[in-house]
């Protein structure tokens, strides 16, 4: 086995290799205007690292999200277009089980990344494994009650300290953790999400409701 994981849904270009005993080669770089510009050379700059082909990948691994629209479709359609070529599986992870999953918390907690417009993605989780609701998109004191006395990771959640006393790193997912998990979950049995996106909401753009009609003379 050798899994691919990718992930664009947060600020973090993240790439990692799994041989499906451990993370074999990851790197990880943080700028939220690059996404599209960076993720190809982070894999091909890993694969050589690693002393391996593209071709040797029998498994693609992508962040599902939740995630704002321009970054996350970055990473899933890369996934789709590597699935395709390569005729691999392509299994998804949501993003945010992947920060959990990086944690070493000891019980309940919540995962909770910037969502942007002053909102957050978030999920509560039991332990590192184990998700229990979410993912959602809320403003932070929308959540308060909920999530009062649990700590909690990601940026999301250390950019709003009223609501999450408690956060601290991870800011970002790793696509080590992704990669990871993924292959637990399929040396278990399990079956991965099929890699579509979690948008929560709908994307910024939006089709004009009146525009000039311009008829040929």
């Amino acid at each position: 086995m050798l899994l691919l994981a990718l992930d664009t849904a947060t600020p973090a270009i993240t790439v990692a290799l799994h041989d499906g005993t451990a993370v074999i080669a990851s790197s990880t770089q943080v700028d939220a205007r690059r996404h599209g510009e960076l993720l190809l050379p982070a894999v091909d700059r890993l694969l050589a690292e690693a002393g391996l082909g593209l071709d040797a990948v029998t498994g693609i691994v992508a962040g599902i999200g939740p995630g704002p629209y321009t970054g996350l479709r970055v990473g899933l359609m890369t996934a789709d277009t590597f699935g395709l070529a390569l005729g691999v599986p392509v299994y998804g992870v949501c993003t945010l089980d992947g920060l959990a999953y990086a944690t070493d918390i000891d019980g309940p907690f919540v995962v909770a990344t910037d969502a942007r417009r002053k909102e957050v993605y978030w999920a509560r989780y039991a332990d590192s494994r184990t998700r229990v609701t979410g993912p959602s998109v809320d403003r932070p004191a929308d959540i308060a009650d909920e999530v009062a006395g649990l700590p909690a990771v990601g940026a999301g959640a250390l950019l709003y300290p009223d609501t999450f006393p408690q956060a601290h790193e991870p800011q970002h997912v790793s696509a080590a953790a992704l990669a990871s998990l993924a292959a637990e979950r399929l040396a278990a049995g399990e079956e991965l999400p099929a890699p579509r996106p979690l948008y929560l909401r709908r994307p910024d753009a939006q089709v004009p409701k009146s525009y000039k009609v311009v008829t040929p003379k």
